[in-house]
């Protein structure tokens, strides 16, 4: 338990010091996303490409929260790696992805972009308003520390195990 305990705040680490750059570089989905590839140890970990579009959630849409969208982009690699079966690694992905889900949305209330934040970010204004409120340094970043913390437990091959039995039993 202890070692879950330091992987998951080694992994929130990165994620914070990712996310909280003073020049918004990456955003939500890009955090969790690194955050997770490393933790993980999965191939090019601070490539954070695949999930541009993905913050804010979807293209600024105020859809999935990006947490859950990057969140889910690194469970997808993990699975792929370890199990090798195409099949059954979707099948993985999406049991642990749904998992996530449910207990952000029951930490949360929602996993809407739009509800977590109460802006518009799609218009200009609203964008520039949200940033400006530092809501993403406060609301957006407890969503990516938790998304981050309840998986990276995950990179233990036991923990995965386990969890997994847990979720399909």
């Amino acid at each position: 338990m202890k070692e879950e305990q330091e992987t998951s705040n080694e992994a929130v680490e990165l994620a914070r010091s990712t996310f909280l750059r003073d020049d918004n570089y990456y955003g939500c989905a890009e955090s969790t996303l690194v955050a997770l590839q490393s933790i993980f140890g999965l191939p090019y970990p601070e490539d954070s490409s695949a999930a541009m579009a993905l913050n804010g959630g979807i293209a600024h849409s105020g859809g999935m929260c990006g947490a859950i969208s990057g969140a889910a982009m690194a469970l997808g690699e993990l699975a792929e790696l370890r199990l090798g079966n195409h099949r059954e690694a979707k099948r993985t992905a999406r049991l642990l992805t749904r998992a996530l889900m449910a207990d952000f949305e029951a930490e949360f209330g929602s996993s809407n972009c739009r509800d977590l934040i109460a802006y518009e970010i799609s218009i200009p204004a609203e964008h520039d308003a949200f940033i400006t409120s530092n809501v993403w340094r406060t609301i957006c970043m407890r969503q990516i520390e938790f998304s981050v913390a309840k998986l990276a437990p995950l990179a233990d091959h036991q923990v995965w195990q386990e969890r997994l039995t847990a979720l399909e039993t």
